[in-house]
């Protein structure tokens, strides 16, 4: 990998800000997207207009799966691929909060290898690249150590906590707390300000991408529902779920859950 694809990621992750913040949330243009895919407003088309333009322009070489791009295999010939959320958290940024982000990554024959989650309006820009550890606005950051249950601030959407994803139908008793953007949810994991995240539904490759290697970087564990390492740039870019957490708290949760469970969405 290149030595300045972080720098290149962070960069566009700024424009990316500056294009986005020009936009006044409600006020945004929106629209759903076809077959319940969720909203889109055109801040997202702005900003991942940009990040096409700029990203592989940079990296010729480079393969392209964006959530506001229509798919193609021709990423699948590519050893390199640019992994991108243009703003995750959507309707968070539709109905005017500050917490959405722009999620960059990189991977490399399937595992990621640079990686930023930026979010403009809290002022916060996560980066890792392979092997040089996880930072936030320039500073280290390490993942908790908690191993206890009851101690442990897991960020997780009720539906985590549905009995059938559970070991004899026993959730855990983890102390949940939520956030709209799962980008964020892995960041803050990795910054260690909770113990924890899971999301136990399929979930598309540019949601977690850059969390995956930001929260690993930082000396968390991240795998999917069924505890297997995240593999990306798939034919159908969408894995298993995400069960994030320090080493530890990251077994226990494996032990606890239902690795069988095969059933509705959570």
């Amino acid at each position: 990998m290149p030595g300045t694809d972080l720098s290149l990621l962070i960069d566009a992750a700024l424009e990316a800000g500056r294009i986005a913040t020009r936009y006044s949330g409600r006020e945004a243009q929106r629209w759903d997207k076809p077959g319940g895919a969720g909203p889109v407003t055109e801040a997202d088309l702005a900003v991942n207009s940009m990040l096409e333009q700029r990203l592989p322009s940079a990296r010729p070489g480079y393969g392209w799966l964006s959530e506001e791009t229509e798919d193609n295999a021709d990423r699948l010939t590519r050893d390199r691929v640019f992994i991108v959320d243009p703003i995750d958290g959507t309707r968070s940024f539709a109905e005017g909060s500050r917490t959405w982000a722009h999620s960059l990554a990189i991977a490399e024959r399937g595992r990621i290898v640079a990686a930023v989650i930026y979010l403009p309006q809290r002022e916060m820009m996560f980066s890792a690249a392979l092997g040089q550890g996880a930072t936030l606005n320039g500073e280290p950051i390490q993942a908790t150590s908690v191993s206890e249950e009851p101690d442990a601030e897991v960020l997780a959407a009720k539906p985590n906590l549905r009995e059938q994803h559970w070991r004899d139908g026993r959730p855990p008793r983890f102390h949940r707390a939520y956030r709209p953007s799962l980008a964020y949810r892995m960041a803050l994991v990795a910054q260690g300000r909770f113990d924890g995240m899971l999301t136990l539904r399929p979930t598309w490759e540019w949601d977690i991408a850059a969390g995956d290697l930001i929260l690993r970087e930082a000396g968390g564990y991240c795998t999917d529902r069924i505890g297997l390492s995240l593999q990306f740039n798939n034919p159908l870019p969408r894995l298993n779920g995400v069960v994030a957490a320090g080493p530890a708290l990251h077994g226990l949760l494996m032990d606890r859950l239902d690795t069988s469970f095969q059933g509705a969405k959570a």
